[in-house]
């Protein structure tokens, strides 16, 4: 009997990595290089086109190897995700793209918590929408599921809202610059840039436009904002614990450590002393993108397109109100704060 559940699920997950395969072959061609898409928004678009076709096709026993890809596979994805970062990377930017980074992150999510409930949309799709803007897109929605654990479609439609806004900030912000209509110099440029894109791969893709000079500073206060995903995460799991203590539905309302995050953290320092060759760390960053990219499809595959009806379009009116806030309050942080400690 445990032999059968073991296949079971083993089919769940190569179904899984067969989508993260097709995503990362999909995503290697020039148009969605071009644009900076990755394998993994890739990934959830797949999952999501078998949640409503094939799904009901094929056997519920392969259900627990899909979902232990959207919790197990995603908490690994994250932790290695750190692999990415360093605390030298941190200083190198100084005060000035810290201070701004940890502003927009505070600003972006309790503003997009009180918006969302002006607009009485869900309180977990808002949170979701909220800190997919707020840190690093895909990846910081991912976290914060996998914190406070909500119904994957939810999931989905925050990552929905980050690849639409930051896909049309990774084309404004070029053409912004260029056309002089900013007026801010290469290390502010990419101190907004940087503090300001959705996805590392808008900022890397954004930045590049721009120069080599404003992509190296916007991908450096880009990963900042990765690595305030940390604390974000144990205050939600501060929330949820409290939560569930007013709502009696935990005994004590017991905070629930999220230690995926501590070991995201962990390997930023592990990574900081430079212990491993290049070439490891490239293959561990390539590793990493696989198993998110695998996570994403999972939570694809448990998304519904009459989930997205039900949610109509209040998750893409908050979304579209944070953008506005990332791209006029971002400008100036950049234009009248950084300037102060640069």
């Amino acid at each position: 009997m445990l032999t059968e559940k073991r296949s079971s699920m083993l089919h769940g997950v190569l179904l899984i990595a067969l989508f993260a395969c097709a995503a990362f072959y999909i995503g290697g061609a020039q148009i969605f290089l071009n644009l900076s898409i990755s394998p993994m928004i890739i990934g959830i678009v797949l999952g999501m086109i078998y949640a409503n076709s094939l799904r009901n096709h094929l056997p519920e026993t392969w259900v627990p190897g899909i979902q232990f890809c959207s919790k197990k596979i995603l908490r690994l994805g994250i932790i290695l995700y750190g692999f990415r970062l360093t605390f030298q990377d941190v200083m190198a930017v100084g005060i000035a793209g810290m201070l701004i980074d940890v502003i927009v992150v505070t600003v972006t999510i309790l503003g997009g918590i009180a918006i969302g409930r002006l607009l009485k949309m869900d309180s977990e799709t808002a949170l979701l929408t909220s800190v997919g803007s707020g840190i690093c897109g895909a990846a910081a929605v991912l976290g914060a599921e996998a914190t406070i654990k909500t119904k994957p479609f939810k999931t989905a439609i925050a990552v929905a809202t980050v690849v639409i806004f930051g896909t049309i900030a990774m084309f404004v912000y070029p053409v912004a610059y260029r056309a002089g209509i900013l007026g801010l110099s290469p290390e502010q440029m990419g101190i907004f840039a940087g503090s300001t894109l959705h996805e590392v791969a808008h900022a890397v893709g954004a930045g590049n436009a721009m120069g080599e000079d404003i992509a190296r500073v916007a991908i450096i206060v880009k990963m900042i904002r990765v690595m305030l995903l940390v604390p974000v995460l144990l205050v939600l799991a501060y929330w949820v614990a409290m939560r569930a203590r007013r709502d009696g539905t935990a005994a004590g309302g017991k905070i629930s450590i999220p230690w995926f995050a501590l070991g995201f953290l962990a390997v930023i320092g592990f990574n900081s002393f430079d212990l491993l060759p290049a070439a490891a760390v490239n293959a561990i960053n390539y590793i990493d993108t696989f198993l998110l990219t695998m996570a994403m499809a999972a939570l694809g595959a448990e998304t519904s397109f009459d989930k997205f009806r039900k949610a109509g379009p209040k998750p893409f009116i908050l979304a579209a109100i944070l953008f506005v806030w990332l791209m006029s309050g971002g400008w100036l942080l950049a234009k009248y704060l950084a300037p102060l400690f640069l």
